[in-house]
């Protein structure tokens, strides 16, 4: 009969990812609610089977110290176990099935429905929530509150692989009453002294249209800031003030508000990004396709031949 290896099992491996977290076997211990030396004996053995030292550790010696094979060992575990854990937890507390996404909110507001309307009829039990922010996205998935995000952001993060959906363009939005749009040129000067509607600190749309603006030779301070496109669109509609925002905000139907293209603005990339982990789960595929089918052609340009898909 050939000679079976020795299979590693969950609990040693997270037996040692806390040994090494907590820098102690009474860390681990705590953490686990493990005996001291049951904590350790895990790691013995995971040694054993790994037939390498994973920790130094003097009798006694209150911290312990990570081998180079210990040290690459974390470093592969950590933060992707952190989140398959939490992935676990959170399945067998809810047995429905969900699917949680992040995006900014006028991309859930203003594009999503479509993409939602496709995926239920696919998955028609399960629970799809949705987080509408623009930061902080990848940490959500990092630390497992969310699955994927949708995000005007590159992370650059291999935990959170992410793949180019596509791009879209900004446009100057100003109540219909003022007039004809400004030229390019004559930006810097129009839209001094106007009061500027913009999108909270931080987020990305804001700092597009402040760098542009500046660029432009206009000096501006937000007259208000708000969470998203649907809000900013609103008070521009109230004659609060002028604002840039997506394209795909504007319909025929908007009847109060003047609509510019700004071609003085490079396209704004849009990703599809997920816990590594669940790269292949057939719910994030799904979705993944149906983002492309919905969005990519109709509302999105099509990455381009130049364009890296991530």
């Amino acid at each position: 009969m050939p000679n079976s290896s020795p299979k590693i099992s969950l609990t040693l491996i997270q037996t040692f990812y806390q040994v090494a977290r907590h820098g102690s076997f009474s860390g681990a211990a705590r953490e686990l609610n493990l005996s001291y030396q049951s904590a350790a004996n895990h790691v013995r053995r995971l040694e054993q089977i790994l037939k390498g030292k994973l920790i130094d550790s003097e009798q006694g010696a209150k911290r312990i110290a990570l081998t180079p094979r210990g040290r690459a060992l974390y470093n592969l575990l950590h933060p992707e176990l952190d989140i398959m854990l939490e992935r676990l937890t959170k399945l067998i507390e809810n047995q429905r099935s969900s699917l949680r996404v992040g995006m900014p909110q006028a991309i859930f507001f203003y594009l999503f429905p479509r993409v939602l309307k496709r995926f239920r009829e696919q998955f028609p039990d399960m629970e799809f929530s949705v987080y509408e922010r623009d930061t902080v996205l990848a940490e959500l998935v990092k630390n497992g509150s969310l699955d994927v995000c949708i995000s005007e952001r590159y992370f650059g993060d291999p935990v959170v692989p992410q793949r180019l959906l596509g791009s879209y363009r900004l446009c100057l939005v100003y109540p219909k009453d003022w007039g004809a749009p400004p030229a390019h040129a004559d930006m810097g000067r129009w839209v001094t002294d106007r009061p500027f509607i913009t999108y909270e600190p931080g987020q990305t749309l804001r700092n597009i249209a402040l760098d542009f603006l500046a660029r432009a030779g206009a000096s501006v301070q937000p007259a208000i800031s708000t969470s998203g496109s649907s809000s900013v669109k609103r008070c521009v509609e109230e004659g609060l003030g002028f604002s840039i925002i997506p394209s795909w905000c504007v319909g025929p139907d908007d009847r109060t508000i003047a609509c510019a293209p700004l071609n003085g603005l490079p396209e704004v990339r849009v990703y599809f990004g997920n816990a590594g982990f669940l790269q292949k789960h057939p719910n994030v595929v799904q979705l993944y396709e149906d983002c492309q089918r919905e969005l990519v052609g109709t509302v999105l340009e099509p990455p381009r031949s130049e364009d890296a898909i991530l």
